[in-house]
C-alpha cells in the first residue's frame, strides 16, 4: 500500500488455497498463517519467493545508516511483495496482523514457467504497478502538507479495507501511530495531532488507537488533496 490515489483498483484478495488452479500447485508453495510479529523476510536475503498477501497485513521497512527506521511500504490483502534487487530482498517484511500469504518461486518472473504463464504476467503487471505506486507516493511525501498527508493514508486504507457501516467506513488499523509517522515521513506527535484535527472537523471518530470510523469520505478525500 503507498498513499496515491490511481483509478486502478487492487487485485481483489482471493480465499486462500481454495481457489488455486492445480497447475499452481508445482510453482507455488501455500504458506499456512503467519501470526503478528514474525519476519517473512529480511534485507539482504536471497530473494527466493515472491509473495502475494490473502489476508492480514504486513510492513516493510528499511533501516538507515543513521540507525533510523524508514517504513516502505504497507502490504494489504492483494498485494504483491517482495520483488527483487538483483535476487535480494531490498526491505524487511515483518507480519503486522496475521496473515495467510501464498509464495511464488522468484524464477517465475524471469521465465515464465512454462507451466503457468498466466501467473508470470500477473506478477510482472505487479512490479509495474508497484513502480508506479512508489513514484506517486514519495511525490506526495514531497508535496503534500501533514494533514493532507494523513487524511489520504486513511482514504486509501479505507478504500482497500473499510467496511461500510450507514454512510460511514469502519476501519482497522494494524499499524501503530509510530508506523504511519514512519511511512509518511512525520513526527509522531504530528500525526497525532492531525487525527485530532480531523476529529475536530467531524471527519473522523477514533474509537481506539487501531481502530477509527471515517464520517465524511468526500470530505477527507477533499483534504487531502487540499480542496477544503
Amino acid at each position: 500500500m503507498y498513499v496515491t490515489h490511481s483509478t486502478a483498483a487492487a487485485p481483489a484478495a482471493m480465499p486462500y488455497r481454495r481457489n488455486v488452479p492445480p497447475k499452481l500447485r508445482a510453482t507455488a508453495q501455500l504458506h499456512s498463517r503467519h501470526v503478528t510479529g514474525i519476519h517473512l523476510f529480511c534485507e539482504g536475503d536471497d530473494a527466493t519467493f515472491i509473495y502475494e498477501i490473502r489476508t492480514g497485513s504486513v510492513r516493510l521497512t528499511r533501516v538507515l545508516e543513521n540507525g533510523r527506521r524508514q517504513v516502505i511500504a504497507f502490504g494489504l490483502p492483494g498485494d504483491i511483495i517482495g520483488f527483487p534487487d538483483e535476487d535480494r530482498h531490498h526491505t524487511n517484511c515483518d507480519i503486522i496482523d496475521t496473515a495467510d500469504i501464498i509464495a511464488y518461486p522468484h524464477r517465475l518472473l524471469d521465465t515464465g514457467e512454462v507451466v503457468d504463464p498466466d501467473t508470470h504476467q500477473r506478477l510482472l503487471g505487479a512490479a509495474l504497478r508497484e513502480i508506479t505506486a512508489m513514484q506517486d507516493h514519495f511525490m506526495m511525501l514531497a508535496r503534500k502538507s501533514a494533514m493532507e498527508k494523513v487524511a489520504s493514508f486513511l482514504h486509501v486504507l479505507s478504500r482497500r479495507t473499510g467496511t461500510p457501516i450507514g454512510n460511514c467506513m469502519f476501519l482497522s488499523l494494524p499499524m501503530s501511530r509510530t508506523d504511519i509517522a514512519d511511512f509518511l515521513v512525520l513526527a509522531v506527535e504530528t500525526v497525532s495531532r492531525s487525527f485530532s484535527l480531523l476529529r475536530k472537523k467531524g471527519l473522523i471518530a477514533p474509537e481506539t488507537l487501531q481502530t477509527v470510523l471515517v464520517l465524511d469520505q468526500d470530505a477527507l478525500v477533499a483534504t487531502s488533496q487540499n480542496q477544503e
